[in-house]
């Protein structure tokens, strides 16, 4: 099974948003994903970094013939 399911840090325990069905002493594994700015800013400059690298690929003037070609 495969769930995102959202939860709160507190006390130093995860506190689920809504109960899973899993049997008790189910093992899991977990990954986190916060909305902290200090935690997101990695991701974020990396979202930054993709984006300009796809814009740069994508608005290419060499590809101009390309679009040429598909005019004729």
């Amino acid at each position: 099974m495969t769930a995102t399911i959202e939860a709160i840090y507190e006390s130093g325990m995860l506190k689920l948003a809504q109960a899973l069905p899993l049997a008790d002493k189910a093992r899991v594994l977990v990954t986190i994903h916060t909305d902290e700015p200090s935690q997101n800013s990695e991701r974020a400059a990396w979202l930054k970094l993709s984006e300009e690298t796809l814009t740069k690929t994508w608005d290419n003037p060499d590809d101009e013939v390309f679009n040429e070609l598909l005019q004729k």
